[in-house]
């Protein structure tokens, strides 16, 4: 696919996992993750994940983590200020490419082409086009397992964060909803699968509804 070692933007949810999974499979030298992090929080932007379990995900993955903090409610301007700035620095200054795990939204992957042309990097889209039921069959097929962190309550009921992302999840999805959760609907955190060294320990915590969105607090054990 490409030479040279790379980035991937890492959510920590199963389209990265997949995507890591993927590059590994091209001979891919995946040198560094790339995750933003709401500051005021301290945990994973849009998903609600805490640093702490993100670190030990990396770990787990073997392959180093880059921090990027953004304020909350952040500005279109501020993110793409933060996400260059780290991105002419090192460690990701000297590597060509940054791939992510995006499957079919055009304009998200017009964007991520744009922003990194701009600092002199390629956009990899090792998963763009597939299938997203089938995505979703070989992400469990392979073995890996996902919790369900966040649900976009105005497209799927908040019962459905917390809950293992498994078959049973999948044949609970109403109509219209993608099972990979490609334009929002829901997000999770993989802690087992085949491109980890060992599992990430976690449990379910508290549920927090927060505007339109329904959380499922991850905590470290």
């Amino acid at each position: 696919m490409t030479a040279g070692p790379i980035a991937l933007a890492w959510s920590g949810g199963k389209d990265s996992a997949l995507a890591l999974t993927a590059l590994r499979r091209e001979g891919c030298d995946v040198a560094a993750l790339i995750t933003t992090f709401t500051a005021d929080y301290d945990r994973v932007s849009m998903h609600g994940v805490r640093r702490a379990l993100l670190r030990a995900q990396a770990e787990a993955v073997g392959v180093p983590l880059v921090e990027v903090d953004i304020p909350a409610a952040c500005a279109d301007d501020v993110y793409a200020d933060r996400m260059e700035a780290a991105l002419r620095s090192p460690p990701l200054a000297a590597l060509h490419a940054v791939a992510s795990g995006d499957l079919y939204l055009q304009d998200v992957r017009a964007y991520r082409e744009e922003r990194l042309r701009q600092v002199g990097k390629r956009a990899l889209f090792p998963l763009w086009g597939l299938d997203t039921a089938a995505v979703a069959r070989e992400f469990l097929g392979e073995g890996f397992e996902a919790q369900v962190v966040c649900v976009d309550t105005r497209r799927l009921d908040a019962s459905f964060v917390g809950r293992a992302y498994d078959a049973s999840f999948l044949g609970l999805l109403p109509p219209g909803v993608d099972p990979c959760g490609e334009n929002g609907e829901f997000h999770t955190f993989v802690h087992a699968g085949p491109c980890f060294e060992r599992r990430v320990a976690r449990r379910v915590g508290r549920h927090v509804v927060r505007g339109d969105f329904a959380f499922a607090d991850l905590v470290g054990r």
